[in-house]
């Protein structure tokens, strides 16, 4: 009996101190973040030895601070797999929001409404587990407190000598967690009342729009985006192996064809997901690199690049595949017309959760924006999704003459492994990922290839990296990007960018952050 209680009280102190302890992203989880003395466990160690009811009130509150500290060591866990930064209240909320619309739509207003309570109590039953744990703790400290007290100063002694020699057994890791989550927090609220200072001033407000664009004119003009399109192709052998030669014969395919092409890269505000700061990075010539930012953007009066484009006379669409429900913060960006899921006319089936396949996407806007015939010039924003996680199944070019309502890809939505088989195993996730970039890029040069006609201009770039777990750590946050068009003379306004001849960028190409790219399109094409 006794031997069972001293075995809990052993365990409640393993407990603490993996809390304490415990890594916050699964690359620094190693043996080695588990030999350190935290500090924090020997000063709660002394909160523990407090008597009567000022003990208890500071072992809540202990309580209540190990419960934070674990959640956010929990959520940063998250955040750096799939966005490769720390979790932020103030820039990570509307999760919740988004996590809550997603209950409402599968289970109804009352289902979320309980899974929600539901979680609330499965919060509580943490805070209280670990209140209890503490309490075998501080069972185990009172039972002889000057034998305790004794012990703990002595760790404490200890932990201020390996300190002061410099050596990383003596951590505070918790405080450091804690502590730098705060000063974020701070930093991401005091940044909102910067970004605000500057999200209304722009020097292009009140350009005279026959000074826009005047090296455009009567041009189509396609800003492309490409899902998950990042330099990692370029850097990881694996995918470099197949992707560059894939991009030397796309420069030839291309030149063959009359046209030509630029590459560079561009730093993108975002990481492995979402995708819509990186458009409203681009779009916006402002560094919108959270939620937060792209809120206050999308209620601001700054003109963005499509709305630009509208004053100088294009017809301005977006083409979002993706979207299956509305989309207001659409009108901030000035689009005509917007072309969502349900818009598109695709009647095959989805490939998974991606709706239809990107040829499918381009094929619809050549059917419905690129007639031919006197219509005004086309400014369009498409977003590429193929290349979307999972994967799988991936979708094969057909004729062109033959997608007809899309029902020619139903096939292919039956082949390859279920999301489930191929995401059992690294290596073929990775493979999967480099195929569906091949598809992508095989798919944008032959529309430019069978559509590229005098008057099409197109901008293709990555949206953003994909996950951590397909690039390995990142080095950066860098894409690709492309210019094509048929006109030397757009080529030549572009000269001073300096990007690279054909579709495979030089290592040493230019590097833009993606806000720089509006205004650098506003210089390059428009009157002198």
């Amino acid at each position: 009996m006794l031997r069972n209680i001293f075995s809990r009280k052993i365990l409640a102190l393993m407990f603490i101190f993996i809390a304490l302890v415990l890594p916050n992203r699964l690359s620094l989880l190693t043996p080695s973040s588990f030999a350190v003395l935290p500090l924090e466990m020997l000063l709660l160690g002394l909160i523990l030895l407090i008597p009567g009811k000022i003990g208890l009130v500071f072992r809540c509150i202990a309580s209540c601070l190990l419960v934070v500290g674990i959640l956010f060591k929990l959520a940063d866990i998250g955040t750096y797999e799939v966005f490769d930064r720390p979790f932020n209240p103030v820039l990570d909320g509307h999760f919740l929001a988004n996590g809550m619309n997603l209950l409402q739509g599968a289970l109804g207003q009352i289902g979320a409404v309980i899974v929600a309570i539901l979680l609330f109590a499965l919060l509580l039953g943490i805070v209280w587990l670990i209140y209890g744990t503490l309490g075998s703790v501080q069972t185990l400290l009172q039972i002889k407190p000057k034998i305790g007290l004794n012990s703990l100063l002595a760790g404490i002694l200890l932990w201020l000598i390996l300190a002061f020699s410099g050596l990383q057994q003596a951590s505070s890791p918790f405080y450091e967690l804690i502590n730098r989550h705060v000063n974020d927090t701070l930093s991401s609220i005091a940044d909102l009342k910067v970004f605000s200072d500057v999200v209304n001033t722009d020097p292009y407000a009140n350009v005279p729009s026959d000074s826009l664009f005047n090296k455009l004119k009567g041009k189509d003009v396609l800003v492309v985006f490409i899902e998950s399109y990042g330099k990692t192709v370029l850097d990881k052998p694996d995918f470099a192996a197949h992707i560059r030669p894939l991009l030397e014969q796309s420069s030839a395919t291309i030149a063959a064809k009359g046209l030509y092409a630029r590459s560079a890269f561009l730093t993108s505000p975002t990481y492995g997901g979402i995708s819509w700061l990186a458009h409203g990075t681009l779009l916006s010539g402002l560094w919108v690199n959270t939620q937060t930012r792209y809120d206050s953007l999308v209620m601001s009066t700054r003109p963005s690049l499509n709305r630009l484009f509208q004053r100088a006379g294009w017809r301005t669409v977006a083409v979002q595949p993706a979207h299956t429900m509305a989309w207001p913060q659409g009108e901030y960006f000035g689009y005509d017309k917007i072309y969502a899921s349900q818009d598109l006319n695709y009647h095959g089936q989805p490939f998974n959760w991606i709706t239809m396949p990107d040829q499918f996407t381009l094929s619809a806007l050549q059917t419905m924006e690129r007639k031919p015939g006197p219509r005004p010039p086309v400014m369009a924003e498409i977003a590429m999704i193929s290349s979307h996680a999972p994967w799988t199944p991936l979708p094969k070019l057909v004729d062109w003459d033959q997608i007809g309502d899309g029902t020619i890809f139903n096939q292919e939505t039956r082949e390859g492994d279920a999301p489930e088989v191929v995401w059992q195993n690294t290596g073929r996730i990775l493979e999967q990922y480099r195929k569906s970039i091949e598809y992508a890029l095989s798919n944008i040069v032959s529309y430019v290839a069978t559509y590229g006609d005098d008057n099409l201009v197109i901008l293709v770039l990555g949206d953003h990296q994909p996950a951590s777990f397909v690039t390995g750590e990142p080095e950066n946050h860098n894409v690709l990007v492309h210019l094509i068009s048929r006109d030397p003379k757009v080529m030549e306004a572009v000269q001073d960018w300096q990007w690279t001849d054909g579709m495979l960028p030089a290592d040493d190409a230019p590097v833009w952050g993606m806000d720089k790219v509006r205004d650098r399109f506003i210089e390059a094409f428009s009157k002198e």
